[in-house]
């Protein structure tokens, strides 16, 4: 398989040196300021990785599970001089809750210190320096597996987007390298698809109310040289209805059992307008994405942000003082208006319930 490769790197991670004096460096490329400056700053404690991914310095489901992950390493070197034997696992379980708590609705997150709290468990009685290195050792490997990921679900996307003969596609949000570990998982599909036939075109929505759509989507196709048309979020239902977009892709935060999805707020009308004008509609996420422990999207935690997300643009009111105000991040799109969803497996259609299952007994997650 031919890897390929984005020109956008989010995250480094340097490990530690031997020693217990010489730590490891977090440096992330602050999100909130692409496209006009690229500048990365060092995340040197786990509350630093809190902040940067509440503050959204960092973001996408993928993303912010690495970074958490890498913040749990963070915790770890800092705990080195106070903890002995089981209380570090007493100590980074609280240190958990915290992180888990900085965004709710990204299982990724979830998934990523759950693996390395497994790890911690498993590693009670040896060293404790032998410890933080298997903390490391699994923060790494979340990174490394989630760009093998981002890697099979582009090349499962590409041979779709060849066989539905799509040139025109049309993408919400960010799904990119600026939110993976990898090339992306939507727009990773459109970036393989793009290096087997250039004259493919995409429309990306601007994704109201913090225009990552605009601010870095656009970027990511630009930096990547992808004939890219922004449109407003309620242009979209324009362009399918004229015969404009053949295709539309998204990426996932939460994928239900049942197979329905929550991703960024406005992929659930996008989902119903691609039904309406005989449009595919396709999912593109990692099976970590998934949560196989509820039965569908109404358990799955919506996030509601800060109002001033919707009431201002570039510090200024856009609205009448006091205006009543609700900003959910995320919305919820049922199984039956999904083709289908593209995974590292390939890609689930028909009954989710049973395709779901089925390539969860089939795969080694971990």
């Amino acid at each position: 398989m031919q890897k390929i490769t984005s020109n956008v790197k989010p995250i480094i991670y340097e490990p530690a040196g031997a020693g217990e004096v010489c730590k490891p460096r977090l440096l992330v490329l602050d999100q909130r300021l692409i496209p006009h400056e690229k500048k990365y700053i060092e995340l040197k404690t786990y509350k630093d990785v809190i902040a940067a991914i509440k503050d959204m310095v960092v973001r996408g489901a993928p993303l912010i599970g690495i970074t958490a992950a890498y913040g749990m390493a963070l915790a770890a070197n800092d705990l080195v001089k106070t903890c002995h034997g089981k209380s570090l696992f007493d100590e980074l379980t609280n240190i958990v809750q915290e992180i888990k708590n900085a965004r709710p609705t990204a299982i990724n997150l979830n998934w990523a210190v759950d693996l390395i709290m497994n790890d911690v468990e498993a590693c009670h009685g040896m060293p404790l320096l032998e410890t933080i290195k298997a903390i490391e050792k699994r923060a790494i490997w979340i990174h490394e597996d989630d760009e093998m990921r981002c890697q099979r679900i582009g090349q499962y996307g590409a041979t779709l987007v060849e066989t539905v003969h799509a040139t025109s596609l049309l993408t919400i949000c960010n799904t990119g390298a600026l939110a993976t570990g990898g090339i992306g998982t939507a727009f990773g599909v459109i970036l393989t698809a793009y290096k087997k036939d250039p004259s493919i075109k995409v429309f990306a929505a601007e994704t109201r109310p913090r225009q990552q759509g605009a601010r870095l989507t656009t970027f990511e196709f630009a930096e990547n040289g992808i004939d890219c048309t922004l449109v407003s979020d309620t242009a979209c239902g324009y362009l399918m209805k004229k015969g404009e977009v053949d295709l539309v892709i998204a990426g996932a935060d939460r994928i239900a059992s049942n197979g329905d999805t929550a991703n960024k707020i406005g992929t659930y009308q996008l989902a119903v307008l691609a039904k309406e004008n005989n449009i595919p509609f396709y999912i593109a996420a990692p099976l970590s994405t998934f949560d196989l422990s509820i039965k569908s999207g109404e358990e799955i935690p919506i996030e509601e942000r800060s109002h001033e997300e919707v009431t201002h643009i570039n510090g200024e009111t856009i609205c009448a003082k006091g205006i009543k105000v609700r900003n959910p991040a995320f919305d919820v799109t049922p199984a039956k208006y999904i083709s289908g969803i593209i995974t590292e497996k390939g890609i689930l259609s028909g009954d989710y319930k049973d395709s779901i299952r089925n390539v969860f007994n089939e795969a080694v997650i971990v």
